[in-house]
């Protein structure tokens, strides 16, 4: 019944192309298993298996990157989200994910007018003083434009590609589709909850898309560093009020105007952090670079709770005056108090050696999921040991986030998706780092700031803080609990208390009995058949053909076609 959703026009062409596609890059069996070539091939449409080896000497990781890349843009989007799930797949996965690319060839500027005069209201002419219609970059989602604001400004104008939304929208209903049948059917991926993963990823997408959105991030961010100075120092403050800065240490793009596709924002001229040997020519203190870009990110993610989730090479510019801008507000990552204190616990664990800190915080951030916590815990702790004496300036805190994920995967626990974005983003904070200086101790700029977080945290005012909220709902609970009890007995008198047991497993369970007794009937029919037939057979009279009775010859060829029919459907049922 869930595929025959997928028999609809608007979605049936680019179900056809995802399959297409699987099956030229080596995954046929996975067409076959989710029943959609004999779907396609009822519509009319063939598919070329035989081309399915033309990749097979390729490695199955990269065979899926390949995939993703020529399925476009939801799928390349996806590739990138599963690259922070560094608690689901391997590293030579992880790997081959963080290869997809956003590069995609651009479209002609007469494609891309006619939405830019409705969101702008005007020609593009009109409202800059200047523009440029070859593209500064492309990407699947968006076009990049130069062009300069009236008063002199140069500024980005940031597009929407022209009909990219309802591919992606067919996309993400046939991944919805998809995950409900993995986590319906099979059992080894129930756990990962492809469900609520797709779920996730379909918000993080639609946000992405929403240039409003992104312009909203990058505005609250700059709110976040309005005041921000590093404190000047290896170990100084991260959040000072800025009083010695003739400059800000970070930069954060002004937004101009922005709509749901079009943003127009202050471009930034600097280094990319993918040219390290400019910032070497143009006399950067890389040393510099490399802590205050650490000191920036612990920020948002210890103290603000609102941090750029994809802070890669790409993303940072570095500027005179050993100044860090960062860009491309699309994909945030939020961390409510709880879970930055947490992740505080955590981190001093690790720099600390404290095993069962770090599977205390371990446990809460996997759940009600079933595990040997003794053996978790004993492991963790030969993780820890092997770190113990080490100074601070040797340990490498990416590495030892990553170990640790490592340690989840082989006990199958998943950790929430805002946790394995962090961790992702914290270990590529880390590798940056250590290429602008490979001396960089992440760790060493780590502890005082989680140290201090800690303090505050547990600081006299923050405790009392905590205990009235905790107050407050504890009053709030026992004051509506009189009427919860009295609709609860109102509802049992009158009948109308439903109790529900949802059964996962329930509706297959039927559908199985459905089917068998389906089977039974027809077995019944047929016997009942043959022994009508055998009666008719010693009746004398009536018509014949070649010499036998008409009607009983007729009741065994009927016997014979539904016995045919019931060994091909076990034999299917078998398979199944």
């Amino acid at each position: 019944m869930l595929w025959q959703a997928l028999l609809s026009v608007r979605d049936a062409g680019r179900l056809y192309d995802i399959a297409s596609t699987l099956v030229r890059y080596g995954f046929g069996d996975v067409v076959r298993r989710a029943g959609l070539a004999d779907m396609l091939e009822r519509a009319g449409r063939a598919l070329h298996w035989q081309h399915a080896e033309e990749f097979a000497h390729l490695p199955p990781a990269a065979r899926v990157r390949r995939a993703m890349e020529e399925l476009g843009p939801t799928f390349v989007k996806l590739g990138q989200v599963l690259a922070t799930r560094i608690d689901l797949f391997d590293p030579e996965w992880i790997a081959e994910f963080s290869r997809l690319h956003d590069g995609s060839l651009a479209l002609p500027f007469d494609a891309v007018r006619e939405q830019m005069v409705e969101d702008l209201g005007c020609d593009p002419e009109e409202a800059f003083a200047t523009f440029d219609p070859d593209p500064l970059a492309t990407g699947s989602l968006a076009q990049v434009y130069r062009a300069r604001l009236h008063d002199g400004t140069a500024v980005i104008v940031k597009v929407r590609r022209p009909g990219i939304l309802p591919v992606v929208e067919a996309d993400l209903r046939l991944l919805a589709r998809l995950a409900q049948l993995a986590e319906g059917e099979i059992d080894s991926l129930r756990a990962f909850r492809p469900v609520q993963m797709v779920r996730e990823f379909t918000q993080s997408l639609r946000r992405e898309m929403d240039f409003a959105s992104e312009a909203r991030n990058g505005r609250r961010v700059a709110e976040n560093f309005a005041a921000y100075s590093d404190g000047g120092g290896p170990s100084g403050p991260l959040d000072q009020p800025g009083t010695l800065e003739l400059e800000p240490v970070i930069v954060i793009p002004a937004v101009y105007w922005e709509s749901e596709r079009l943003c127009v924002q202050e471009q930034v001229t600097g280094i990319p952090g993918t040219r390290l040997a400019d910032v070497d020519a143009a006399g950067l203190d890389r040393r510099l670079l490399a802590r205050r870009g650490a000191r920036a990110v612990l920020k948002m993610i210890l103290t603000d709770g609102f941090y750029h989730a994809d802070p890669h090479p790409g993303n940072v510019f570095y500027l005179p005056g050993n100044r860090i801008a960062f860009i491309d507000f699309g994909m945030v990552g939020r961390l409510p108090e709880e879970r930055r204190e947490q992740l505080v616990r955590l981190l001093l664990g690790l720099v600390k050696h404290d095993a069962d800190a770090v599977a205390d915080v371990l446990m809460d951030w996997t759940g009600k999921a079933t595990v040997d916590v003794e053996r978790l815990v004993e492991d963790i702790g030969q993780f820890v040991d092997q770190y113990r004496g080490l100074p601070l300036r040797q340990l490498r805190l990416g590495e030892m986030l990553g170990e640790v994920v490592r340690m989840l995967r082989e006990y199958r626990l998943v950790l929430p998706s805002d946790l394995a974005l962090l961790i992702k983003a914290f270990i590529t904070l880390e590798g940056m780092g250590r290429e602008l200086d490979p001396d960089f101790n992440m760790a060493g700029e780590a502890l005082p700031v989680l140290e201090h977080a800690m303090r505050e945290h547990y600081a006299p005012d923050a405790v009392l803080a905590r205990g009235w909220r905790s107050a407050r709902q504890v009053l709030s609970l026992l004051g509506g609990l009189p009427q919860d009890l009295s609709r609860l007995l109102r509802a049992a008198r009158a009948g109308r208390l439903d109790i529900r047991v949802d059964v996962p497993q329930l509706g297959q369970a039927g559908n199985q009995v459905d089917r068998a007794a389906s089977r039974l009937s027809m077995a019944i029919v047929i016997a009942a058949l043959i022994i009508g037939s055998s009666i008719v057979m010693t009746v004398p009279g009536g018509p014949s053909l070649l010499g036998l009775p008409f009607f009983g010859l007729l009741g065994f060829v009927g016997a014979v076609v539904g016995s045919l029919w019931l060994i091909v459907s076990i034999a299917r049922s078998g398979k199944a």
